[in-house]
């Protein structure tokens, strides 16, 4: 069950982060993104607030219901974002989740199976570079708002593992983890 609802907000993260790309922050670049920022000067592409959480909700995704749920919720995320986003967006964004899926994978699968939120973490950073730079590029051919952009996911990637975290506590507490 708790796969599923991941899956199905894993795939909603998808198109809401391009929406938000194109149409709410703080600044607006024309023929860029909109962006809000992030702390210590920096400004990211706001769909980061979404991204962020993707991240940890993949991560969920893989260690409940496995690796080809992930794929099939990156496929189904892109395909949604069609309607929502200029397709240029909708594509950067697929080939972005796609390889840091793989990097995620190559990092948390060997971690997961001992130490949860280690692997959860130490993959999200991993995801977070990868996925950042590759989108970045192909969405507007400059890596410029890279610093801002992975600061932003760590933010978002530190809170949904937090919120993991104490979730997993709680489930412990009552005796049905």
């Amino acid at each position: 069950m708790i796969g599923y609802l991941a899956l199905a907000g894993f795939v909603a993260t998808i198109p809401a982060a391009n929406w938000l790309i194109g149409n709410a922050g703080t600044v607006c670049v024309p023929g860029g993104p909109c962006l809000i920022p992030v702390g210590f000067g920096l400004m990211a592409p706001s769909g980061v607030l979404m991204i962020g959480l993707a991240l940890v909700l993949r991560d969920i995704v893989q260690r409940t219901i496995g690796i080809g749920w992930s794929l099939a919720g990156i496929a189904i995320g892109a395909a949604l974002s069609w309607t929502v986003a200029p397709a240029a967006l909708a594509i950067a964004s697929a080939a972005a989740f796609l390889f840091s899926e793989l990097a995620d994978t190559a990092v948390y699968t060997p971690l997961a199976r001992k130490r949860l939120i280690a692997a959860v973490l130490a993959s999200s950073l991993v995801g977070t570079v990868i996925d950042s730079a590759l989108f970045l590029y192909l969405a507007f051919g400059s890596v410029a708002l890279l610093p801002g952009l992975v600061l932003g996911k760590v933010w978002m990637v530190a809170l949904a593992t937090v919120g993991i975290w104490l979730a997993r506590r709680r489930l412990e507490s009552a005796g049905t983890a």
